[in-house]
Formats: C-alpha cells, sequence, structure tokens
C-alpha cells in the first residue's frame, strides 16, 4: 500500500499519471492553471456525479481502447473479445 498522504488535491496530482490527469480534465473534474502557480491543478469546486461517472467512463474507454489496439492490425483476437467484455461489464458502449 502507498505510504503517501495527500492533504490537497494539488499534492495528490503531482503524483498522478499525465494521461489520469488528462482524463481527469476532460471529464471536468480538475481545472489546469498553469505551469507558473505552484498548484497546477484544481479540483473543480463543484464535481456533479455526472463529472465522476464521465471520468469513470474515460478510464475503461482507454482501457478497452489498449485490448482493441492489440488486436487491431487483423481485427479479431483476444483483444477485442476482452475489450468487448470490459465495456459490456461496465456499461460503456462502443
Amino acid at each position: 500500500m502507498n505510504d503517501l498522504k495527500f492533504t490537497t488535491a494539488g499534492d495528490y496530482m503531482n503524483y498522478t499519471n499525465d494521461r489520469i490527469k488528462e482524463l481527469a480534465i476532460n471529464a471536468g473534474l480538475l481545472n489546469y492553471v498553469d505551469h507558473e502557480t505552484p498548484r497546477h491543478y484544481f479540483v473543480h469546486a463543484h464535481i456533479e456525479i455526472e463529472d465522476i461517472n464521465k471520468f469513470a467512463e474515460l478510464i475503461v474507454r482507454d482501457c478497452a481502447g489498449i485490448a482493441y489496439e492489440y488486436d487491431a492490425p487483423k481485427m479479431s483476437g483476444p483483444g477485442m473479445i476482452i475489450a468487448g467484455r470490459i465495456e459490456q461489464h461496465f456499461g460503456v458502449e462502443e
């Protein structure tokens, strides 16, 4: 388990994967300020359940996309099956 302790969203975002940051911004959970500000990211003040659902959907789509890419050249195989099952399990439509 991770022993890091975070006091603010900015602290957390310093340790977060860039792709997760991008997805959180696209879902409306984070606001990006600039490179001059000590805390580059701020949690959006009015997060709605739809924003959280959008974030989860973006992560699921990203994961399914990796599986799809595995079999993209031949358009069939285990990657396609796994991607479809991931989307079905989480209720995400193509």
